[in-house]
């Protein structure tokens, strides 16, 4: 079983959308205030090469993400995209020899737009998402949440991704994902309400996709909630449970976002707690 890292592209957002600054509405309302903006960041998908087929967790971005409605003040004043077709997940799968129709299930963490807009690049894979996360996505109201459920596929109609009340290490609600249990959705509420992440028993080490549990690795250690969160205690106690599974196993912690995180997968680097 093999992980490989996904870049669709390039992402800037403000960088207090990366650290939040504050607490409560005013965290939430300073990316769109605030003027410092992030260095141009990739946008990762994660696809696990295993003997069930291949499992790609998030899709990435979409070169339709260049043209956002400019109605919604998040998308005109808190985000910009750099992508070209041919860096969508798609065409990345296939230059390590894994077809669209190859990949046979697609777990997303959350719906924001940088996770599923490559979506309409695997028509034939089984997509499973959380069912809070796909109610609060849907509809009109999900449009004014900066969701874009009018960009999903048609026929998009997922599989919801009920996790147990089964603990996995620190984490309270998970779900095995293949017959040998080495994948594993694990409950990551914070940056989204019913935010998921993929973990990946490698030998006696994690592989923790994390989608947007935290943007950096060093925000999740020194326990930093980003400005997005719409729940800042449920947050932090996801990114504590994240570290005190790096203190039980070795982790290699791999967020959406993180500059660093296609390395340290190649170099299978592992949290070092700590250091944050």
């Amino acid at each position: 079983m093999r992980v490989h890292a996904v870049q669709t592209g390039r992402v800037r957002i403000k960088k207090s959308q990366i650290v939040g600054r504050g607490h409560g509405l005013i965290r939430r309302l300073a990316p769109l205030a605030d003027q410092g903006w992030s260095d141009w960041l990739p946008t990762y998908a994660y696809v696990i090469e295993h003997a069930e087929g291949p499992i790609l967790v998030d899709t990435g971005a979409s070169a339709d993400l260049e043209r956002l409605p400019r109605w919604h003040p998040y998308f005109r004043l808190a985000v910009r995209f750099d992508i070209e077709p041919e860096q969508e997940a798609g065409p990345q799968l296939r230059a390590l020899g894994i077809g669209s129709r190859d990949v046979r299930r697609i777990v997303l963490t959350h719906l924001h737009i940088d996770h599923d807009a490559g979506l309409s690049g695997f028509p034939a894979s089984e997509v499973w998402v959380a069912p809070g996360e796909l109610g609060i996505a849907s509809g009109f109201a999900g449009r004014l949440r900066g969701y874009l459920p009018n960009r999903w596929p048609p026929g998009f109609d997922p599989k919801p991704l009920a996790l147990e009340a089964a603990s996995y290490g620190p984490f309270l609600r998970s779900r095995r994902l293949t017959a040998d249990g080495a994948v594993v959705a694990v409950a990551t509420p914070g940056h989204t309400a019913d935010h998921l992440s993929v973990v990946v028993e490698d030998g006696d080490a994690a592989v923790f996709i994390a989608g947007d549990a935290s943007y950096t690795e060093a925000a999740m250690l020194a326990g930093l909630v980003d400005g997005v969160s719409p729940d800042e205690a449920a947050a932090s106690a996801t990114l504590a449970a994240i570290r005190a599974l790096a203190v039980s196993r070795p982790t290699i912690y791999l967020p959406a976002h993180e500059p660093d995180a296609a390395l340290r997968l190649k170099e299978r680097r592992v949290v070092r707690m700590g250091l944050g």
